[in-house]
């Protein structure tokens, strides 16, 4: 598995969204703190808006906003346009998983040759390197699959400062 900067970037924005752009988790169950939804469908945060996700976590901005394009593209992300616009998640952040995001970036996880692994073919003796890369896709998939953007932000809550 190779995770590209787009990869990269694609979690990064997708957490901070999550965070609602300052860097604080926003509760698990969605609400706002005070027991209350705010109405909007991932239940949690602000609108964050390009530029400030862009500073926030280093990414060139014409770069961020084709990765925010894609994520919107693949239903991960809404988009509110106008001066008090931004982005915001779709559903709420424990219901994202990693794997959702980088399937909505890069299309697959595992690539043979820049090909999905389902689609490597191989003959006579290397007939059996296809099983190993669905293998690896599979392994991979598992962990990126079960881990949600609500995880890595209680990790982050819980890892000590540096």
């Amino acid at each position: 598995m190779y995770i590209s900067a787009r990869s990269d970037y694609a979690l990064r924005a997708m957490l901070a969204v999550a965070a609602g752009g300052d860097g604080e988790p926003i509760r698990p169950d969605g609400g706002d703190g005070d027991g209350r939804p705010d109405g909007r469908p991932d239940g949690g945060g602000e609108l964050v808006k390009a530029a400030s996700l862009a500073r926030a976590q280093g990414i060139p901005l014409s770069f961020l906003q084709g990765i925010l394009l894609d994520l919107r593209r693949a239903g991960l992300l809404h988009s509110h346009r106008g001066t008090e616009g931004g982005y915001a998640l779709t559903r709420p952040a424990s219901e994202i998983s990693v794997g959702d995001v980088l399937r909505a970036v890069s299309g697959s996880l595992t690539t043979v040759r820049g090909l999905p692994a389902e689609d490597a073919g191989y003959h006579g003796v290397a007939a059996g390197l296809r099983d190993v890369w669905l293998a690896v896709d599979g392994a991979i998939a598992v962990v990126v699959d079960r881990t949600t953007l609500t995880d890595l932000l209680i990790h982050q809550e819980q890892a000590p400062a540096r």
